[in-house]
């Protein structure tokens, strides 16, 4: 896939739809710029960018110390979608300083493993405060016989199972059977999920049906004692404090893997005052309010999931990354020394990161010996980039052929 065909610091270097690098005049209006190369570093590639900036837009840089930061509340009278385009030039002007740094950063294995250690920390405090709620909240559940109670039990219940199976993912890609699985099994995640989030959708439906069926039959649960209302108040009490504290603990994480489990943490807050108030007014006030919140949090659960399960199952087809990704790829690309053209930059989803495919332009009398250290160095550098799982390279002395590879409109016929 192309990159950055709309976007001014990659203009005269783009991408067409097939991939392949062609010389493009930028919008009349956009700042332009010579042929990106490698001599242009991400420090020369802003200073040319910014020198062409308007005093509307100049206004909302920030000092020396944050040189890609643009603060809009400073800049002057912007519309929606200027604002939207200056944001991202300077996010794609970011994106270029991290693919600099990769050349300059020693101690980056050192921050990962730092990275990692905080992550399965929050992940085992995550899942251990998991099982501890469930059983908690299995027994509210059984006390009651509140259905809105029930379906906050749900809710825990997938978000134990969701937090397994990254478990479960993180241990397995620890020891690898290369033999086995010759590309890792970072795919066992995306359809894990999608395996279990199908079974509870069922179930979630499944409180649907008896809440309706309740409602329909004009059937009350038996009233609780004030006991009984002591314990449940004190369960879902305790859950939410537990919530609140592990939510308020992962949402300041730099992990996507932590801040995810902190989304969760946040859902489980509002599914268990919701469930809470719904059975103590169902008690308390009107015995319908109790499987009309049940019905409510069923569908905030099967909705919620469902997006999950479309989310992973797109990530296995081989979804084309996003511009921006293309764009930082292109560049990492086009400063690679010895590089003449690049012809194809190509990312595309195949799990829970990126494959890259890359096809170069190197002189044509190149000694084997250096073209294949230079294509080597290439493909390590792109596979250092968090995003990225593998990165093929592709050395050629020329970019006017068609595309090496045609794309399947079906599947062959069997043997």
């Amino acid at each position: 896939m192309g990159s950055g065909a709309n976007d001014p610091l990659l203009s005269d270097n783009v991408a067409n739809g097939n991939g392949h690098s062609r010389p493009r005049k930028s919008c009349s209006d956009a700042p332009r710029h010579p042929p990106l190369s490698r001599g242009h570093s991400v420090d020369s590639l802003r200073s040319a960018f910014v020198s062409r900036l308007p005093p509307k837009v100049l206004s909302g840089l920030a000092d020396a110390e944050s040189p890609f930061h643009l603060d809009l509340s400073r800049t002057g009278d912007l519309s929606s979608g200027e604002k939207e385009y200056y944001k991202s030039q300077f996010e794609t002007l970011k994106s270029f300083e991290e693919v600099d740094a990769l050349d300059t950063t020693d101690n980056m294995y050192m921050e990962d493993l730092e990275e990692q250690a905080q992550q399965e920390w929050a992940m085992k405090v995550s899942n251990y405060a998991n099982m501890a709620l469930l059983a908690l909240k299995i027994y509210a559940t059984v006390m009651s016989g509140s259905l809105a109670i029930a379906a906050s039990t749900l809710d825990s219940l997938l978000d134990l199972m969701a937090g397994g199976i990254l478990w479960f993912t993180h241990l397995s890609m620890k020891n690898i059977n290369i033999y086995k699985y010759p590309i890792g099994k970072l795919r066992v995640q995306p359809v894990g999920i999608i395996v279990f989030a199908a079974v509870m959708a069922t179930l979630g439906f499944q409180v649907l049906i008896l809440a309706v069926e309740q409602l329909l039959k004009d059937d009350s649960t038996e009233a609780m004692s004030k006991s009984e209302l002591i314990w449940l108040c004190s369960i879902m009490g305790t859950a939410t404090v537990v919530k609140l504290a592990l939510w308020l603990y992962c949402r300041t994480s730099g992990s996507d893997i932590v801040r995810a489990y902190a989304k969760d943490h946040y859902f489980d807050v509002v599914t268990n005052v919701v469930g809470l108030i719904a059975a103590l007014l169902g008690v308390k006030i009107a015995w319908w309010i109790d499987p009309v919140g049940a019905i409510v949090l069923a569908i905030y659960t099967i909705t919620n999931w469902s997006g999950t399960v479309l989310e992973n199952a797109v990530s296995l087809v081989g979804q084309s990354a996003p511009p921006e990704v293309l764009q930082k790829l292109t560049y990492l690309v086009i400063r690679h020394p010895q590089v003449k053209r690049v012809d194809t930059v190509r990312a595309y989803t195949f799990g829970v990161l990126y494959f890259v495919e890359v096809d170069i332009e190197l002189p044509e009398d190149l000694p084997l010996k250096e073209a294949h250290a230079i294509g080597e160095t290439l493909q390590i550098k792109i596979e250092r980039l968090p995003e990225v799982e593998r990165a093929f390279v592709h050395l050629d002395f020329e970019c006017d052929h068609k595309p090496e590879h045609t794309v399947l409109s079906r599947l062959p016929n069997s043997q």
